[in-house]
């Protein structure tokens, strides 16, 4: 519980939905990895060890350097090397079964010049195989060292606690096993691990990691070069009083929570921006402040996929007892059954939850919707898009649960096209921008003169200049549609990664220019972000 809930604290602090969070049961080192190709399809494991030996605290730097990961591009990158090392490695397997050929060809009635050159060959392809791999192997190496530095750099950035990461590489150095992984597949994903999985010869000379005692003095420069003891590890007694003592009180959490909304949440949503890829120790703060504000109910059901199907519908479910009905008919018709139970169970509950809490509940229930067969995926994707047109309109809030679900949850479940780049420069795309802007512009504001000065600001901002774009116009209202909302984004994922934290920034100058921020104008941020793949940290309102 405790490993799922840090998790789940740097998920919603950073914008990305939780990632499932496998256990490497009976694996007595302290280790970690994080695996897929992006942020979307991204995992976590975890050995044994080291939930066993690590407190909250080092358990936070570690999972917080796999989000470092996972937002750099390290996964791909590890995986495009082990690709290419692989392939380069086939070459060398093809010229040894073609020497092992060419053996027999000269032992039967094969010409002795063409058994030659076919030996000939094959000491070629083997040379460039088992070479090429070698020389690969090291300059996999040499990459991975660099990217472990950045790694736990940012893990100190993000957690804001240099003791939490270097405590867990301590810890690493005084346990017997180490961070020693025993799985027969170890040496294959050796440079995904958090630490040196694989001991032996090569791997000492091709480490993926650097020495224990490098990686503490660059974090703790004080160091007195004395690892800690697997003796010291606190009992399971002693960590939960610990724990206690150091969580904030739900009262006290509730009052940090106001605090930032009535104090600083104009310049959070601004700083969030900037926090893109790089979330700060802030806001995760704010996001373990929301979790432990969730009844315990609440999330226990968002938390396993029969919980996490009913507490989306309810999100979704009309405060109007004539569309409400109608809309429970068809759950009790097309639904499971005992998610249609759970929802009903869970109503008294949700009907009375701010506002404020509908993404966290999103970002923890994502992960278990993953765990859907695609036949439960498919029935509870076409119940939640009937739940939501059952009025014969969807509504930006509507439309925004929708995007963020579905831009996390198709990938799992179906066969996509990746998006492609296509567009470099912003001004190619500057109809659908104006839209953007539009939306945002309007979203939860009525007075037409504030509508038009959010807009000018965010058409002529600092974001916009960097983008390079000008001459934008206001589209009304009345002239807007989903649809077209919908063919601007799906153009506007094609824009270049780089232009679109600037994008996001221009809509966030938008939100800001009135000093008022609303419910709707934050998660229909957060929808475009997820739209167009550019976690955005977790902004409180």
């Amino acid at each position: 519980r405790k490993l799922l809930n840090v998790v789940e604290e740097m998920a919603i602090a950073s914008g990305t939905p939780a990632p499932p969070v496998y256990l490497l049961v009976g694996e007595p080192g302290i280790n970690a990895f994080a695996a897929g190709f992006s942020p979307r399809d991204a995992v976590i494991g975890v050995t044994q060890g080291t939930i066993d030996h690590l407190s909250r605290d080092q358990l936070q730097g570690v999972i917080a350097h796999e989000f470092s990961h996972i937002f750099n591009g390290d996964m791909r990158l590890n995986i495009r090397l082990m690709g290419i090392l692989n392939g380069i490695l086939i070459i060398g397997i093809i010229g040894y079964y073609l020497l092992y050929s060419a053996s027999f060809s000269r032992r039967g009635r094969s010409s002795g010049k063409n058994a030659g050159g076919i030996l000939a060959l094959a000491i070629g392809l083997m040379v460039i195989g088992f070479a090429g791999t070698f020389f690969g192997g090291l300059i996999k190496a040499a990459v991975s060292r660099q990217r472990e530095y950045l790694a736990d750099a940012s893990a100190v950035q993000f957690t804001r606690n240099p003791d939490g990461i270097a405590g867990a590489l301590k810890r690493i150095g005084g346990l017997e096993s180490g961070s020693k992984v025993e799985n027969p597949g170890a040496p294959e994903v050796s440079h995904a691990f958090f630490a040196q999985g694989v001991s032996g010869f090569m791997q000492s000379l091709a480490a993926t990691h650097p020495p224990l005692a490098k990686r503490i003095l660059r974090i703790d420069p004080q160091w007195d070069g004395k690892f800690d003891s697997a003796d010291k590890t606190d009992s399971p007694k002693g960590e939960e009083e610990r724990v206690k003592k150091e969580t904030m009180t739900r009262e006290e959490l509730a009052e940090k929570v106001a605090t930032v909304i009535t104090g600083a949440a104009m310049a959070d949503v601004a700083h969030a921006i900037d926090q893109i890829g790089n979330p700060k120790a802030e806001t995760i703060n704010h996001a373990r402040a929301l979790i432990e504000e969730l009844s315990a109910t609440i999330k226990e059901a968002a938390r396993e996929p029969y919980g996490a199907r009913a507490v989306i519908y309810s999100l979704v479910l009309d405060p109007g007892q004539e569309v409400r009905g109608r809309q429970l008919a068809h759950l009790r018709e097309h639904a499971d059954p005992d998610v249609f139970v759970l929802t009903h169970k869970l109503l008294p509950e949700m009907d009375g939850l701010d506002i404020k809490y509908r993404l966290p509940i999103i970002n923890i229930s994502i992960p278990a919707l993953k765990q859907l067969s695609l036949g439960q995926y498919q029935a509870f994707r076409d119940n939640l898009v009937a739940l939501i047109e059952m009025d014969s309109r969807v509504d930006l809030l509507e439309w925004s649960l929708q995007k963020i679900l579905f831009s996390h949850l198709d990938g799992q479940f179906f066969k996509l096209t990746r998006t492609k780049t296509r567009y470099s420069d912003a001004g190619q795309l500057k109809k659908e921008i104006g839209l953007i802007l539009s939306v945002m512009a309007h979203a939860g504001q009525q007075d037409q003169n504030i509508i038009e000065e959010a807009f000018s600001a965010a058409a002529n901002g600092a974001a916009a200049k960097t983008l390079k774009i000008s001459g934008l116009q206001l589209v009304a209202k009345n002239k807007i549609s989903l649809a077209d909302l919908d063919r601007s984004l799906k153009k506007l994922q094609k824009l270049k990664p780089l232009a679109k934290p600037q994008l996001l920034k221009a809509c966030a100058t938008s939100i800001v220019h009135d000093q008022i921020i609303s419910p709707v104008e934050i998660e229909l941020l957060r929808a475009f972000s997820a739209v167009l793949d550019c976690p955005m940290p977790l902004i409180v309102s």
